[in-house]
């Protein structure tokens, strides 16, 4: 499947997730709701993945992904009232240290689900 579908569905079911939970929950619950969400459109998806961080073919640290679906797109969620910038470096930091081309920073924000889709520059 391709990313635009995929981010489609992901993005479907935080709203969701929004939509039944509302604002105000830690982004735990809504990381377990939204995970609910995704294995039921059938989407591969990891709860608190580790990944490895490589420089220059060492490890050099490691990370924790709030939620990794398909082996392809990072998902990086919040529950604040606003996203800062550094929530949006956040993500493409992890892009670029993992080679993943695609990430969803999702916030379970006081008014309304905002989403930015992160793309690796190759």
């Amino acid at each position: 499947m391709e990313f635009e579908g995929i981010t489609e569905k992901i993005i479907g079911c935080a709203y969701k997730v929004y939509n039944t939970m509302g604002y105000g929950f830690l982004e735990s619950v809504y990381e377990k709701c939204l995970l609910i969400e995704l294995r039921k459109t059938g989407l591969k998806s990891e709860y608190q993945k580790q990944i490895i961080v490589k420089y220059e073919g060492e490890v050099v640290g490691n990370f924790i992904a709030d939620i990794f679906v398909e082996e392809l797109i990072i998902l990086e969620l919040k529950s604040v009232k606003n996203l800062a910038k550094a929530h949006e470096v956040q993500l493409v930091n992890y892009l670029v240290a993992t080679e993943t081309n695609v990430g969803l920073l999702i916030n379970f924000g006081e008014d309304k689900v905002e989403i930015k889709r992160k793309v690796r520059v190759l």
